[in-house]
């Protein structure tokens, strides 16, 4: 309120309160309360900048997304979706609090068999590499590649099975690795050699087709991996990690938008850099607020609801059955349901839904839910969400340290990210491309064992040392 007049707002009530609400979690974390990839925790530190610091930003800085009939104060808008936000939060923490309680007993281990893990594993990542040499191949090759994608997205549509299978190969390579440090003396060093090779593989197996979220997840996937089944990762790495990460996603834009010219970024001075971020519209409030955040899609989305609620029909829940029908193949079903694409871009133009001319932009858990079921849906979908963590966090505290399921845990804490901030369509393709595979070499690699011979043979693999526990 001191640095700015465009805060002297009421808005800033209910913003505060879900800034409470989140940043309680996020201290949790912080202060060492709760493990390092506790769901909790990281839903708690992400909702501190989507739920406070991104509204807040909003009208400090006057951003807010164009190409739309903007309501007469964003501010008014901000602060009624951020009442919501609050009703729903709360529910969150109602639901997830169900499963509180300590689980009774332990889930029979999952350990893995190294003679099918080193069968079952290479098989994939060929297979992985030859799907990738494919795709490459069908644009004349990496150039052409890196060409047509940036010249023609959708050029790609079609080809979601076989990106599923030859974008898998990192994240198998890093399920490699774990099984190698574990039988080897590891260092600090070593492991960190090994990580940056996973990020140059990660950059021929999709980093080239401009998503960030990729290599950001695979991050995020890999270090939990170390961290559940090598040794427990500090703080301190985290953070150091959160900052790269945070200038690869500002500086990756530029190539996601300007392909091989993004070197000028790089090279240029601070002003020359200044001019191409206006002319791209990549700079650092769109990383916070477009690719971070979702404050000003969802106080528009509610705004739109209420004033022309009688022009605009709801989804009811068409758009969840169209993201779920992603996974089904187009010959056994080619006229799948509608996605959010059809009410997101009705909602903003106000007009009939031209599939030709789509708006791409992502309303999150919340957006989404108005758009299928009107603003009261809201605190109805955190509260399942809420559910969701809950059950989730519980269930991994009942894995046997070393579990095999464990190298799937990350992945899952990711997802709920994905779920907080992106839509259905966005989900489902995440599962099925990031998830499957890897699911599928644990199942074929993976012996059950009962909890109580578990808990004599600890460690991934057999004869491996024992790995770090789940707190």
């Amino acid at each position: 309120m001191l640095s700015s007049d465009s805060l002297h707002h009421w808005f800033l009530i209910p913003v505060s309160i879900c800034g409470f609400l989140m940043t309680t979690d996020a201290l949790e974390w912080i202060c060492g309360r709760v493990d390092l990839y506790d769901p909790i925790g990281i839903v708690g530190l992400f909702g501190v900048h989507f739920f406070f610091i991104a509204p807040l930003l909003h009208a400090q800085w006057e951003s807010y997304i164009a190409d739309v009939a903007a309501p007469p104060d964003w501010r008014d808008w901000l602060g009624y979706m951020a009442i919501l936000n609050a009703v729903g939060l709360l529910g969150y923490r109602l639901c997830r609090g169900r499963f509180t309680r300590r689980a009774q007993g332990r889930l029979d281990l999952w350990r893995i068999k190294e003679d099918r893990f080193h069968i079952v594993l290479p098989v994939c990542l060929v297979i992985s590499a030859i799907s990738q040499t494919l795709v490459y191949a069908r644009f004349g090759g990496i150039a052409g590649y890196m060409e047509v994608h940036l010249a023609d997205p959708s050029a790609m549509q079609g080809m979601g099975w076989i990106v599923m299978i030859s974008e898998s190969a990192p994240i198998l390579a890093s399920f490699f690795v774990v099984v190698y440090l574990q039988r080897h003396k590891n260092s600090w060093v070593r492991a960190g050699v090994l990580l940056l090779s996973l990020f140059f593989l990660q950059l021929y197996f999709g980093g080239l087709r401009g998503s960030r979220s990729e290599t950001v997840e695979l991050f995020f996937w890999a270090i939990g991996c170390y961290h559940f089944l090598i040794r427990p990762v500090s703080r301190r790495f985290v953070y150091f990690g959160c900052a790269f990460l945070i200038f690869f996603l500002y500086f990756y834009a530029f190539y996601k938008t300007m392909g091989t010219n993004a070197t000028q970024a790089f090279e240029a001075s601070a002003e020359d850099r200044r001019h191409i971020e206006i002319e791209t519209h990549r700079t650092w409030g769109a990383l916070l607020l477009g690719d971070l955040g979702r404050s000003d899609i969802q106080a528009y989305v509610l705004f739109r609801l209420v004033n022309a609620k009688n022009d605009f029909d709801y989804a009811k829940g068409r758009t969840y059955l169209g993201a779920i029908s992603e996974w089904i193949p187009r010959w056994i079903l080619p006229n799948r349901p509608d996605t959010k694409l059809r009410e997101g871009t009705e909602i903003q133009t106000g007009s009939g839904y031209d599939p030709a001319s789509v708006s791409s932009r992502v309303y999150g858990l919340a957006g989404e839910s108005m758009l299928n079921f009107g603003p009261l849906a809201v605190p109805f979908a955190y509260a399942i969400f809420g559910l969701f963590v809950g059950w989730f966090r519980r269930a991994v505290n009942r894995l046997v340290p070393g579990d095999a399921r464990l190298l799937l845990v990350p992945f899952g804490i990711y997802m709920f990210l994905g779920i907080l901030a992106g839509d259905s369509d966005n989900v489902a393709f995440g599962l099925a491309k990031n998830g499957l595979l890897p699911l599928l070499v644990i199942i074929l690699s993976s012996a059950k064992l009962s909890s109580g011979a578990a808990m004599q043979r600890p460690g991934l693999a057999s004869g491996v040392p024992a790995a770090a526990s789940v707190s």
